[in-house]
């Protein structure tokens, strides 16, 4: 699978600038960002890139006076584990109680749950605010003997803690390819068992279900158009956790949810960024 790079330099160069051209991007099929000085690298499927969609995006950013220059490269062939461990990827300790790492890190600091997982690119370690604020849902939540739906998983990083927290059985999906096969290896890293994994969108949970929670950790305007599909498979009593999108985001979600049905029950926020609960 081949991948592009690309540099977006930004002027003026600002923390809340960059989160909303990341998720900006992200909408427009970017998986991953790493900060740099002036701006940040994106990175996208080479198959995926369309150059109006981004040029459209930048157009029409919604911050007043910002520049944004970009360029890109496709991203080189090489040893993305030694990439991540001189450059990018350290150990995230979440809550006092989880540990993300990878097996070339050492002197981890031990808690309770440890999750190991092994990039096999520069793309998706789940080290963002969104995936830690999930984490902090599922370490404060009773998922014992609960089936368990990680919506658009990654790398699996939910799953496999929910189902260390207990969970059973636990699905992951994702459309991404590359994130089933790593998923995959994760939880065999992890000496997890019953979680499956399977490529598709919200088309697939069709003839699967019902969980007792789902976590959907995607962006928001994925959410707004399958929070039906995740409705279907859930029961009275299920829980649905989503985050992927801004605090500001929070409104146009409630509405959704609770036009299917849902019950707001709390948000958290992290850096501007916000996971929300709700119960059907």
């Amino acid at each position: 699978m081949k991948y592009l790079e690309f540099t977006f330099r930004t002027s003026p160069c600002t923390e809340v600038v960059n989160d909303v051209l990341s998720a900006i991007l992200g909408d427009a099929g970017f998986e991953s960002f790493v900060e740099q000085e002036g701006g940040i690298a994106a990175y996208i499927q080479k198959d995926l890139y369309d150059e109006t969609t981004v040029k459209a995006a930048i157009d029409e950013f919604p911050l007043p006076d910002i520049q944004i220059e970009y360029t890109f490269t496709e991203a080189e062939d090489k040893d993305w584990n030694e990439e991540w461990e001189k450059n990018f990827f350290q150990p995230i300790v979440i809550g006092d109680r989880c540990v993300i790492h990878s097996t070339f890190h050492h002197d981890v600091p031990q808690t309770e749950y440890d999750i190991v997982i092994n990039p096999q690119m520069a793309f998706g370690t789940g080290h963002h605010e969104t995936t830690s604020l999930i984490i902090g849902e599922l370490l404060d939540s009773d998922l014992q003997g609960k089936s368990l739906l990680d919506m658009g998983c990654g790398t699996s990083i939910l799953a496999i803690l929910a189902r260390m927290r207990g969970a059973e059985p636990c699905t992951a999906i994702d459309i991404d390819e590359w994130c089933v096969r790593n998923s995959l290896e994760n939880i065999e890293l992890n000496h997890v068992d019953n979680i499956s994994v399977f490529q598709g969108d919200a088309s697939s949970l069709e003839d699967i279900g019902p969980f007792d929670v789902v976590i959907a950790n995607i962006n928001r305007n994925i959410l707004l158009n399958d929070m039906k599909q995740y409705v279907r498979c859930m029961r009275k009593g299920s829980q649905l956790f989503m985050s992927g999108f801004y605090v500001d985001d929070i409104p146009l979600i409630q509405a959704e949810a609770e036009r299917n049905g849902l019950h707001f029950v709390h948000h958290q926020e992290k850096n501007r960024w916000a996971a929300v609960k709700f119960e059907l």
